[in-house]
């Protein structure tokens, strides 16, 4: 009995330890509000297994976009990448909220190449020159992915919070630079600026790394494509959503095929205490 009930608990550890170390792309501020009559930002765009913190890959910034509180589009003052994140360096010119974004757009293709099934994965634009003319059988699955956080240099305001209406949007109904512990956040769930009822959406706390479980909170969009968020204690979150939801297939039974196209959104988020 007691070599059986650790089993089990091996068994529920290696889950949890599992979904904690499972790859996540982010971009994390350097700060959500900045004051000060020289603002400055510094966003760090990286994939890892811990939230936040350094360890497998730096995201490209191809397809950076930044917002500006007037509803522009304006440039980083500078950018890098190393071995593990992407940064980028922002004056804060004008006061108010700043959207800074990363769109992508990815293909999976598998295919039959005299007689040998082939899988390629890359940018859409890279497709035609990556998969042979004469393929056959092959089937191709494209992903448009957003990255979000947003900024703010002295008082707070809306219009970069205004939707794109393209892909998967997470808009905030309350204002991001002014999240509390202790206090609900109202989000609304866009796919193509039309509200996504009835999808679920997985809130996770930065700092798995020390907690080794991921203490994720999945919550559903209600019939406007709405939630809220009742954020338990100040630190950065991290908010994903996929569309359509990821199908669980029992081990040993086939997989649907995928379908002709997925959308994915994170955003960063920081919540101050009261």
């Amino acid at each position: 009995m007691h070599s059986l009930t650790r089993s089990f608990l091996a068994v529920a550890l290696l889950a949890s330890v599992s979904a904690a170390h499972a790859h996540r792309t982010w971009l994390l501020p350097s700060a959500a509000q900045v004051d000060g009559k020289d603002p400055w930002v510094t966003v760090d765009a990286a994939v890892s297994e811990d939230l936040f913190e350094l360890g497998a890959n730096a995201l490209k910034l191809d397809g950076l976009s930044i917002t500006d509180p007037d509803g522009g589009s304006v440039q980083p003052n500078q950018t890098s990448t190393g071995k593990y994140r992407s940064s980028l360096d922002l004056k804060l010119a004008k006061s108010g909220t700043y959207r800074i974004s990363l769109v992508s757009e990815t293909a999976m293709a598998s295919y039959k190449l005299n007689g040998e099934m082939k899988r390629w994965r890359g940018n859409v634009a890279d497709l035609k020159k990556e998969v042979p003319a004469e393929a056959e059988e092959l089937s191709v699955s494209t992903t448009l992915g957003r990255l979000e956080t947003f900024v703010t240099a002295g008082k707070p305001n809306g219009t970069a919070l205004k939707p794109v209406g393209s892909g998967l949007e997470l808009i905030p109904l309350d204002h991001p630079s002014e999240f509390l512990a202790g206090q609900p956040a109202r989000f609304r769930l866009l796919l193509d600026g039309k509200p996504l009822p009835g999808l679920t959406v997985a809130v996770v706390p930065g700092g798995v790394k020390y907690r080794g479980v991921l203490k994720e909170t999945a919550l559903t969009t209600d019939a406007k494509g709405e939630f809220t968020v009742n954020w338990p204690t100040p630190q950065m979150y991290w908010i994903n959503a996929g569309y359509p939801a990821r199908v669980n297939v029992p081990e040993g039974q086939p997989r649907p095929p995928m379908p002709a196209k997925r959308y994915n959104y994170s955003g960063t988020f920081e919540v101050l205490p009261q």
